[in-house]
């Protein structure tokens, strides 16, 4: 699907989606909770969908409507063995391969897009020392067997906080206490904390040492009801259309949200005063998602700005860096790709023009909120990918004056 946008500011009310990370993650710990829990406020999305697909094959059962799901949990006792599709969800694949191992049942796991070739060499390394075989050959589908024992999990903290959440949903559920040892320095903290932060609902505790976590095994999930609360990185797309020139008014975020991507606001404050945009050195080694939609706010910005410690988004669902540079170079951005970041320089010049998403529901967004500040009309191609995430993306975007309609081919 394409879409062509024609230049137009935002004005309105957006009650902002619910927060994916907060929404796996609480999906998660209500499935290995024995007993019901209800979850409100859940925007569905394919990744959403993909990990209530793969807790269903561990055992729990789910009841949709619409933003409302209720969760009966079965302390993740899967019958037989199970097929897992993650989609494209590297949440969901990362999330749910240590608690597979854990609960020791023979689990198939499928993906697509560039999914199948994202690492997952942590996990056959530190699970393969603790009781788990893995059929992988560096793609999928590929099978996990054997059952996960307590221990000391090594791993690096540059790579992705992924594993690290995936072993804190496991480790609680096996016999004895296990440490996980960072190797390096722990990015992206803030989607860690988010994961402490909701096990701690749903009765589970995990300690924080000086080199890592201590999670003690025999944990009990207990049910839990709760609201998801919006979505800053999702917000965070609006919030710097807001900076662009456009009237958004936001509504559904936690002040004292945990959420790392709530660094957008704070980024925004320094760099605009008195109605004037200036620049920015943004270390993005918590906030990798903010990277397309900040890219777009530094471009219409008064002098250089610079992202930086963004060296994991070559691996996400594009090459995040060289399509955040291509969005903004298509449109005449002058935007540089470094070894772990990008380099933006304001051109004043901005012009219309055709945009590829690469697939990547970010570059999608992040193209349409460019779209409202430049001369000339801009065609996204490829637009679907938006549904990854944020499926009403576009209605939500129509609905505040947003000019943008899908191209009929004839």
């Amino acid at each position: 699907m394409d879409i062509r946008i024609t230049p137009s500011k935002l004005k309105g009310s957006l009650s902002v989606p619910a927060s994916k990370s907060c929404a796996h993650r609480s999906i998660i710990c209500a499935s290995l909770a024995d007993g019901v829990s209800h979850l409100s406020g859940v925007t569905m999305s394919k990744d959403i969908e993909a990990t209530i697909g793969a807790m269903t094959a561990l055992g729990a059962e789910f009841e949709v409507n619409g933003e409302d799901i209720t969760v009966k949990g079965n302390g993740g006792r899967p019958a037989d063995k199970c097929i897992v599709d993650c989609n494209e969800s590297g949440s969901t694949l990362r999330f749910i391969i240590p608690i597979a191992a854990a609960v020791g049942k023979e689990t198939e796991f499928h993906g697509r897009g560039r999914l199948p070739q994202r690492p997952i060499d942590i996990f056959t390394r530190e699970l393969g020392k603790n009781g788990v075989k893995f059929d992988y050959n560096n793609t999928m589908p590929f099978t996990v067997s054997g059952g996960l024992k307590s221990g000391r999990f090594e791993i690096e903290g540059d790579v992705s906080s992924q594993f690290i959440t995936g072993l804190l949903f496991a480790l609680p559920l096996l016999e004895g206490d296990s440490e996980i040892i960072l190797t390096s320095h722990l990015e992206s903290r803030p989607y860690v904390d988010i994961t402490i932060d909701t096990l701690r609902r749903f009765g589970v505790a995990v300690e924080e040492t000086d080199d890592g976590f201590r999670v003690k095994g025999g944990q009990k999930y207990k049910p839990h009801d709760e609201k998801i609360e919006g979505d800053y990185s999702q917000a965070a797309f609006f919030c710097v259309a807001n900076a662009l020139g456009s009237q958004v008014e936001l509504h559904n975020l936690n002040e004292n949200s945990v959420q790392g991507d709530k660094k957008i606001l704070e980024i925004i404050r320094d760099m605009c005063y008195n109605g004037n945009i200036g620049n920015y050195n943004a270390d993005c080694s918590d906030i990798p998602d903010l990277v397309p939609i900040l890219a777009v706010l530094g471009a219409f910005g008064s002098g250089r700005s610079v992202i930086y410690n963004a060296k994991r988004l070559k691996i996400k669902e594009s090459d995040r860096l060289e399509t955040t540079a291509a969005l903004l170079n298509s449109l005449g951005g002058n935007v540089t790709v470094t070894d772990d970041g990008l380099i933006i320089e304001p051109t004043g010049a901005m012009h219309g023009g055709t945009v590829d998403s690469f697939g990547d529901h970010r570059i999608v967004m992040a193209a349409a909120i460019a779209a409202t500040c430049i001369d000339g009309e801009v065609v996204i191609k490829g637009a679907e990918a938006a549904e990854k995430s944020y499926p009403a993306f576009f209605d939500d975007y129509k609905m505040l004056g947003g000019k943008a309609n899908v191209i009929i081919l004839e």
